[in-house]
């Protein structure tokens, strides 16, 4: 049984709080000093109040769920492959995604994301 603590639990209870739009366990999940990249070095978001804005602005999409295709844990790293469905200016389509979590002390310190093609729904 994995702690609550573990690199993989704490990326898993992320994911399911993001799928569930759970603002306050997904921003727990992240250390109040976390930051979120645009892989490699883009800052977009630094610390709970803009993790918070940034979530919040993201769960006003009606039909937004990520899909877990691939996991992969070494150490304090956990990296995933998302197909993210999601509502983009142009209408509603899907985007892949890799999102690379630093987890330390229980929660997520540092996120880096690569976006993958989108696509548009027909």
């Amino acid at each position: 049984m994995k702690s609550p603590s573990d690199p993989e639990a704490v990326v898993q209870r992320q994911l399911d709080a993001y799928n569930a739009c759970d603002i306050e366990t997904l921003v727990a999940t992240y250390a109040g000093d976390a930051q979120q990249f645009e892989h490699p070095s883009k800052l977009l978001a630094s610390g709970s109040a803009e993790l918070r804005e940034r979530f919040a602005a993201r769960f006003k999409e009606p039909n937004l769920h990520a899909a877990l295709i691939n996991r992969i844990v070494m150490g304090s790293v956990v990296i995933d492959q998302e197909k993210v469905t999601r509502t983009f200016p142009e209408g509603t389509g899907t985007i892949e995604l890799i999102a690379i979590y630093e987890v330390q002390n229980g929660r997520i310190a540092k996120a880096w994301f690569i976006s993958g093609p989108k696509t548009i729904d027909p």
